[in-house]
């Protein structure tokens, strides 16, 4: 843990893969085979700092309602590609995909980790007796219509937008 607490502190992880292990390990002042140890590869640690970054700055709301949730997972994900760190994800997703082996393995992972946590928000409005859309319906209609805006610049994230594709996504449902 101390060798994640150290190593993440200061360190880029969406500039893409310009430090090593030995960096990370030099930062953390602890030996390079303590970090492989613990992560076996430099994708593993940045795919781990960086869904315990995400996760603390946003976790998966719980409003009661599948609406109220759904309202506000997209209102914090606008908010993450248009702040400081911008698609800081999505470059991260992006700079794994050409790291060979290793670095799909590692998207994979985050992707999968980020997946389980927005189905958890939705097994639990089934829980309540709601009906929520599936997982990929959630990435299709609420998320990559996000990305893209930003991505190309096709127009702002306002509110308005921003409620407009959860509540097409409801009315989907």
């Amino acid at each position: 843990m101390a060798i994640h607490v150290r190593s993440s502190s200061g360190v880029n992880l969406y500039s893409g893969f310009e430090f090593t292990v030995g960096d990370v390990a030099a930062r953390a002042g602890v030996a390079d085979t303590s970090v492989y140890r613990r992560w076996g590869t430099l994708e593993a640690l940045l795919t781990d700092v960086a869904l315990t970054r995400l996760n603390a700055q946003s976790p998966m709301p719980d409003t009661g309602s599948l609406a109220g949730d759904l309202h506000a997972y997209a209102a914090q994900v606008a908010r993450e590609i248009t702040g400081p760190d911008g698609l800081a994800v999505l470059r991260l997703t992006v700079a794994l995909s050409n790291r060979g082996e290793r670095g799909l393995r590692a998207r994979d992972d985050f992707l999968a980790e980020r997946t389980r946590f927005v189905q958890a928000m939705l097994d639990r409005a089934g829980e309540r007796g709601e009906h929520p859309p599936d997982v990929l319906g959630v990435l299709d209609h609420i998320m990559a219509p996000m990305y893209i805006r930003v991505l190309f610049g096709a127009g702002p994230l306002t509110p308005d937008y921003i409620a407009g594709l959860v509540d097409r996504l409801l009315g989907q449902a």
